[in-house]
């Protein structure tokens, strides 16, 4: 029942946001009492806090699984935005943005796991595009993802509708892939570019 009622929470408060939602609207949307929420969860905090980690997870599961492909690493980065606009693009408002705005400490328990995950995420792409010939040699890795990290979690902080943050990261993607890429790594651009735009 507990994964049951997480499940459920989670994207009504994706769909509805998360002020919004309140424990009776889970309850009544899910014909159980309010009680029985209670029983596995505290207070609404509580909920969220395990619904947005359950989130968290999965997306890097995905993620994950985009890497074992073998993907080249700018088309690899492509097919990790694509995945985040599928995943996101039917919600109005930005999760991470409501998150800040309303419950700021579940919000910093997040970005403190987003941080490590993505650090070693963007590090080992760069990486390998440098290996593969797509980036250029001879640059300060730990700069780039710092700056490509700074940049997405802005947006993210800061735009409140999901379809136009999902808009600037991936402009922000191309933005990150120009300053990075050789002559290669252009062209592999280009051709992700066109991909997406005939799509």
């Amino acid at each position: 029942m507990k994964d049951k009622i997480i499940k459920k929470a989670t994207d009504m408060f994706l769909k509805l946001g998360f002020k919004s939602v309140t424990m009776d609207d889970i309850a009544c949307e899910m014909c159980i009492s309010k009680k029985t929420i209670y029983k596995y969860f505290s207070n609404k905090e509580a909920l969220i806090e395990e619904g947005t980690e359950i989130v968290h997870q999965n997306i890097h599961c995905t993620i994950d699984n985009i890497i074992s492909k073998n993907y080249n690493a700018i088309e690899e980065n492509f097919e990790i935005v694509k995945m985040m606009r599928d995943t996101f693009q039917t919600y109005e408002a930005s999760p991470v943005y409501q998150l800040k705005k309303h419950y700021p400490e579940i919000y910093e328990k997040l970005i403190a796991n987003e941080l490590e995950d993505c650090t070693d995420l963007f590090t080992q792409n760069i990486n390998k595009g440098i290996a593969q010939g797509l980036y250029r040699k001879n640059i300060d890795v730990e700069s780039f993802v710092r700056f490509y990290y700074t940049l997405i979690f802005s947006i993210k902080e800061t735009i409140q509708l999901e379809s136009e943050s999902l808009k600037l990261e991936m402009q922000a993607l191309e933005y990150h892939t120009r300053a990075l890429s050789t002559s290669d790594g252009i062209i592999e651009l280009e051709k992700q570019l066109s991909n997406i735009n005939n799509t």
